[in-house]
This record gives C-alpha cells, structure tokens and sequence, in this order.
C-alpha cells in the first residue's frame, strides 16, 4: 500500500480533479515561497527565532526553497507523492508553531475603519485546506496534464 502510494506507477492519470487541487496548491505555496525570498529569508528566520524555531536563518533558506521548489514541482505534476511530504511538513509547523494560537478561522475581522475592516491574525483553517489537498494529490497523484503522467505513459504503467 505505501509503496504504491509514493509511485507514479498504478495512478489514474486521466482524471482531471487534481489538476486543480495541483495548480492552485502549487501556486500557493510558489506565491508564499517568493514573497519569502523577495522580502528576505533573514526576515522570516527573525520570525521563526520569536517562535524558537531551532536554527532559524536555515530553517527559513529551508522554507523558502521547499516552497519554491515544491510549489513548482507541484504545479507541473512532478514528483506530486513525494513533494506533498516536505510541504505537508510545513504546512504542519506554520498550524502548530503560529496559527493555532489564534483558533479555526483563517478570517478574523476585528474593527471596521472608513477605509473598511481591520482583520486579524489567521488561524489554521487554511493550513488545514493546503493539508487535505496535499493528502490527497498524495494519494491519488498528479492526474490529467501532469509530468508524472508523461512519466508514466513512457513507462507504460497508466491506468
């Protein structure tokens, strides 16, 4: 069961319903992994130490290339099985390290100003939504339009 998890081989690759949990989730995390590397890593590593977060700066390096990276394979399909771990694992420390503290809702508004409301800080719904899609492009792969399909028709092992 394990093995057939983390393979491209056995996976219906004709089903189009990953392609949109991959693209969004992809792009996601390639979208918060370049905010990350635009403002500098340093600065998120600062954030991490507030957290105590052990070795801050490269745990941050660390963060900002999975997401890059991850996003980018996710986004095209490659890999999708194996990528989801590392940004599962993230997904996990951003819930338990900072989001949990400020309960369920990702929306939280806490004043209305005449420029319009003031929110708050997030809580873990929307690490729990990444998480879901995560689990299951882990589970059924990367679907229609994705390198592990071409990967897996070269192979002959589609479904």
């Amino acid at each position: 069961m394990i093995k057939h998890i983390f393979s491209i081989t056995g996976k219906n690759y004709r089903q189009p319903a990953p392609l949109f949990l991959r693209l969004t989730i992809g792009f996601g995390f390639m979208a918060h992994g370049w905010a990350k590397l635009i403002k500098g890593p340093e600065a998120f590593g600062n954030l991490l130490a507030q957290i105590h977060v052990p070795f801050p700066h490269a745990m941050a390096w660390m963060s900002t290339l999975t997401e890059l990276v991850g996003g980018l394979a996710m986004f095209a399909g490659f890999m999708v099985s194996l990528t989801a771990l590392p940004l599962i694992g993230i997904m996990l420390v951003a819930m338990f390290g900072i989001q949990i503290h400020y309960g369920f809702s990702s929306v939280k508004t806490i004043g209305l100003t005449p420029n319009g409301p003031i929110f708050g800080p997030p809580g873990y719904e929307i690490n729990l939504l990444f998480i879901a899609g995560l689990i299951s492009l882990l589970i059924s792969g990367g679907g229609i339009f994705s390198v592990d399909s071409i990967l897996a028709a070269k192979r002959g092992t589609t479904n």
